[in-house]
């Protein structure tokens, strides 16, 4: 191989970030295609289960309002139509369904919280139970879980179902700047400045979760030292990575079910 062949890609084969568009309606459809899509892989994930799991993104126009799904519909089947649009008091604005009332107080305190945050995911996802259950942060075991070094928190103790605004605070306060949070005998939550990057930490954070479980059944664990987990964070954890990331998922889905876009 040659040293030309060797070489990175040039520049005008990069992948290109899409930045928020100034048309309110176009910015809101994207939103709200890209929520919808992701509630479609999560149930492929198997990230679903009964009445638990919300997955919410804030509205373009009004920032203090966000979408979300209606209680008690499966995720496989939820379209852009079937979102709901609630504000931070708990109010139906669009939507005449219920919406889940821990997803309502855990979502509304982090939007509320975390301007920079536009969307926020979280589910009952069984490697995500398992690890939340040790009450650990995860180790940078591979270059995957390197994403989320020195990038997450565990949110402890737990104390029931989140249904007392004092505890969405809470929950809030540890998340801090970080992307993601365990919630102990609970389960995973991830954040991002788009719904693409949210939707796929969760999707990685759940894999890093399975990954280490199975790890330490195998023997023991040889970690990635700090110096080179912190780079490799760097090169793996950012938000635009997450959201380059979700892109073959979401063409994949719509092609599979393009009916979630109605």
């Amino acid at each position: 191989m040659s040293s030309a062949t060797a070489q990175s890609p040039r520049p005008g084969f990069a992948l290109h970030y899409r930045e928020s568009s100034s048309d309110i309606e176009a910015e809101r459809l994207h939103r709200k295609q890209r929520l919808a899509a992701t509630f479609r892989l999560f149930a492929r994930y198997g990230f679903d289960q009964g009445l638990a799991g919300h997955v919410t993104v804030r509205d373009p126009e009004f920032p203090e309002r966000f979408w979300i799904n209606p209680l008690g519909q499966h995720f496989a089947t939820i379209r852009v139509s079937d979102l709901q649009l609630v504000d931070h008091r708990g109010e139906i604005l669009i939507g005449d369904r219920p919406i889940n009332n821990a997803g309502f107080v855990i979502h509304s305190a982090i939007h509320a919280a975390h301007p920079e945050v536009l969307a926020a995911a979280h589910t009952h996802s069984t490697y995500g139970k398992a690890w939340a259950a040790l009450g650990r942060r995860l180790d940078p075991i591979s270059q995957d879980a390197c994403a989320f070094f020195d990038d997450h928190e565990v949110f402890d103790p737990f104390s029931g179902v989140v249904l007392e605004p004092s505890e969405g605070e809470r929950l809030a306060a540890t998340l801090g700047r970080r992307k993601a949070l365990i919630l102990k005998n609970h389960g995973l939550l991830t954040v991002g400045p788009t719904i693409e990057a949210a939707a796929w930490w969760f999707i990685s954070m759940d894999n890093a979760a399975r990954t280490q479980l199975l790890a330490e059944a195998a023997g023991a664990v040889q970690p990635i030292d700090e110096q080179t987990a912190r780079l490799t964070a760097s090169q793996v954890g950012t938000h635009k990575g997450g959201y380059f990331s979700f892109q073959p998922l979401y063409q994949w889905i719509t092609q599979a079910e393009p009916e979630l876009l109605d």
